[in-house]
C-alpha cells in the first residue's frame, strides 16, 4: 500500500503524458460538454432549490483542488521541490481560488479577475499542459491538474449563464492591473531565488509548450509575454464589446 501511494502521489522521471493524446483531449472534451449543459439547463439551474448548495460544493471543490497540490508534498516530503516551484505565485492557482470564493459570495469583483485570468492566461495551460509531462493518468497530479483547470472554467461560465455576470472595460483594466502586480512579484522572486521560473518569465521550460516559441533573452521574452497577454485580454472582452455594439448599448 505504501508503494502504491508513493507512486500515485509521486512524480515520474520518464515522460508519461503526450500532447493531443486521449489523456489530453478527453478532459477538454468533458469541459466543453459541461459548459454546454450549463447553458442548456441554465433556467432550471437558476430556479433550482439546490442552486446555492451546488455553488457551494463547486466552490469547495475548487479550493480543495488547489490546496491538494501542496498537501501532496506534505504527505510525501521526499518529492517536494521546495520554494523554487511551490510558492503561491501562479495565475491558474489564484484564479481558481478566486473562482471558489466568487461562487460562494456571488462576487462580481472576483468574477472580473478570474474571467480574464482564465481566458487570457490559463487557456495556454489547457493547450500545452507542461506540468503533466511526467504525470499521466496513473498519477494524482494528472487529475488534480485537470480538475483545477477545468472547474475554473465551469465556475466562470456558470456565473455567466446562470447568474448573468459579465465583464466590462473597468473590470478588464482592474484585472490587468492585478496581473501586472503578480508579474512584478514573479520577476522579483525569479531574480532572488536561483532556478525559480514563476509565470515562466525567466526561461523556457524543459517540457514542450507554446512558450518554446519565445526567445531566451529575458527582456525580449517579457516584452512578448506582456504583448500576448494584452492581446488575449482584448480578445476575451471582444465578444462582449460586439454584443454591446449590436444591441446599441454603450460599453460599460
Amino acid at each position: 500500500m505504501t508503494e502504491f501511494f508513493t507512486y500515485f502521489f509521486g512524480i515520474g522521471d520518464t515522460p508519461e503524458f503526450s500532447l493531443f493524446s486521449l489523456a489530453h483531449v478527453a478532459p477538454i472534451g468533458l469541459l466543453i460538454a459541461a459548459i454546454f449543459l450549463i447553458y442548456r439547463y441554465r433556467e432550471q439551474l437558476r430556479a433550482s432549490r439546490y442552486e446555492t448548495n451546488l455553488r457551494y460544493i463547486l466552490g469547495f471543490a475548487l479550493v480543495i483542488c488547489d490546496m491538494s497540490y501542496y498537501w501532496r508534498f506534505t504527505a510525501l516530503p521526499g518529492i517536494s521541490p521546495g520554494v523554487v516551484e511551490t510558492l503561491p505565485i501562479a495565475v491558474c492557482g489564484w484564479a481558481v481560488i478566486f473562482c471558489g470564493f466568487m461562487l460562494v459570495g456571488k462576487s462580481r469583483r472576483l468574477f472580473d479577475i478570474a474571467y480574464f485570468w482564465l481566458l487570457s492566461g490559463s487557456l495556454f495551460a489547457l493547450i500545452t499542459p507542461t506540468p503533466l509531462t511526467y504525470c499521466g493518468p496513473t498519477r494524482f497530479r494528472y487529475y488534480q491538474f485537470w480538475l483545477e483547470h477545468t472547474l475554473g472554467y465551469v465556475a466562470i461560465f456558470y456565473m455567466i449563464f446562470v447568474h448573468g455576470m459579465r465583464p466590462n472595460i473597468r473590470s478588464m483594466i482592474r484585472s490587468y492591473g492585478a496581473l501586472l502586480a503578480m508579474a512584478g512579484l514573479a520577476a522579483w522572486v525569479n531574480a532572488m531565488i536561483p532556478g525559480a521560473n514563476y509565470l515562466y518569465m525567466a526561461r523556457p521550460e524543459s517540457a514542450p509548450s507554446v512558450l518554446d516559441l519565445l526567445p531566451p533573452n529575458y527582456a525580449l521574452r517579457v516584452t512578448i509575454i506582456v504583448a500576448v497577454i494584452t492581446a488575449m485580454f482584448l480578445l476575451a472582452y471582444l465578444p462582449w464589446y460586439l454584443k454591446d455594439r449590436k444591441t446599441g448599448k454603450a460599453p460599460a
